[in-house]
């Protein structure tokens, strides 16, 4: 099967919609639900109009992070002859690491700003928005990138980009690891929580895990390749790193009571 679906839903004159970014639209929405049914339950402890405030410091705090690692650390190569195409993320070229680094960061501010603890906002977000990323990664699949290595097995598919031979749909294993089976385990989880932190630092741990294995099936960066003799991708590494926090974090939260 060849992977080669029109990356654009509809297009009025030079104006064109596309599959990749109506992804992230159903990904936001979906989280503004959940973390309006989470207010609704007590463990986010906001007034539900709060939400739509939190939404929009993510959104732009996500953009902008996971822009700045895929210009600055996945390809800066490229956009040092190219600064006029730095915003140009209708064409792709977002990092989930830079993104994560982004909603740390609004998660940050908004707790500050309402008076509340980080680790409460970042369980929150967590659970409303790992959902989003199998939206994300079906966006990827659609558009053809971030495809896996090439492979002899019978669900192998064809990337144009990625030339004749059949690939592994890398995309799909992390939208259903990152999105489905993740998500899973933070609602799960979510009845026995004591501590906020936990779930943030699970999602990291998780996320983590998920992420270092679709690597081995996954395309390394064309720009990058691999490293330490040709067997660890930057997504790897990266990976390793946000294991190491989550574990760390994980000990701490563990020591201190639910509050705020």
């Amino acid at each position: 099967m060849v992977v080669d679906f029109d990356p654009n839903i509809f297009s009025i004159g030079p104006l064109h919609i596309r599959w990749y970014g109506m992804m992230y639209v159903i990904g936001f929405v979906l989280a503004n639900f959940l973390l309006k049914k989470l207010v609704k339950r007590g463990f986010f402890k906001v007034e539900k109009d709060k939400v739509d405030s939190l939404i929009s410091i993510m959104f732009i705090c996500m953009f902008l992070g996971a822009r700045v690692f895929y210009v600055f650390i996945y390809n800066w190569e490229y956009y040092q002859h190219h600064i006029t195409e730095l915003f140009a993320v209708w064409n792709g070229g977002l990092s989930f690491h830079g993104a994560l680094a982004g909603l740390l960061l609004g998660g940050y501010i908004f707790a500050k700003r309402e008076g509340i603890s980080w680790a409460q906002v970042m369980d929150n977000v967590a659970l409303a928005g790992a959902p989003g990323l199998f939206f994300g990664r079906m966006g990827n699949f659609i558009n053809g990138e971030l495809y896996g290595r090439i492979t002899g097995t019978d669900y192998g598919l064809i990337f144009p980009a990625g030339g004749p031979y059949p690939r592994h749909p890398s995309q799909l294993y992390e939208g259903f690891l990152e999105g489905i089976v993740l998500s899973l385990i933070l609602w799960f989880l979510l009845p026995r929580v004591k501590h906020y932190g936990y779930l943030a630092s699970t999602f990291l741990i998780g996320y983590g895990v998920f992420r270092y294995i679709v690597e081995f099936f996954r395309e390394a960066d064309s720009q990058l390749g691999y490293y330490f003799g040709g067997t660890t991708t930057m997504g790897q590494i990266l990976c390793l790193i946000m294991i190491m926090i989550g574990v760390t974090a994980l000990i701490f939260v563990r020591k201190k009571k639910l509050e705020n």
